[in-house]
């Protein structure tokens, strides 16, 4: 744990670059799902005073499929030849399953979604990775009937 804390308190790659590239998709999504998770968690314990039900039912306003699904298509034209190719092999990837609440096609975007965000902090772009989860904030409290 301290040197998992470290490289992010210092700005260090935990991987090099070609070994991000080769990990699977899903993976770099399982770690970018926890990811934006604790960002929203803690995104709404910033902004609002509330029970922890009322965080975890405004949470999944974010982090359910349909809103990050948006969010990718939102940020497409912002991200790099580089961050999209990553995106599509999140895309692409088979899964196991599919939450009962969410189509196919927005599931499988939001999984693109997470495996750039995994990526971007495995490689250690973490003011990259701030930007785009801040802006996929933006996106969704756009789109959002609050």
């Amino acid at each position: 744990m301290d040197e998992f804390l470290n490289n992010i308190q210092e700005n260090r790659k935990i991987k090099t670059e070609s070994e991000v590239r080769m990990m699977a998709p899903l993976v770099l999504a399982y770690v970018g799902d926890a990811i934006f998770e604790v960002f929203i968690r803690n995104y709404l314990v910033k902004e609002m005073n509330a029970s922890v039900h009322q965080y975890h039912k405004r949470a999944t306003r974010y982090v359910r499929a349909k809103s990050q699904a948006e969010v990718v298509h939102a940020l497409e034209t912002e991200l790099t030849e580089a961050e999209w190719t990553i995106v599509k092999r999140g895309r692409n990837q088979k899964s196991a399953t599919v939450p009962k609440n969410a189509n196919l096609a927005d599931y499988r975007y939001a999984t693109g979604f997470e495996a750039l965000l995994g990526y971007l902090f495995y490689i250690g772009e973490y003011s990259r990775l701030s930007l785009l989860m801040n802006r996929a904030v933006e996106i969704i409290n756009n789109g959002m009937d609050v």
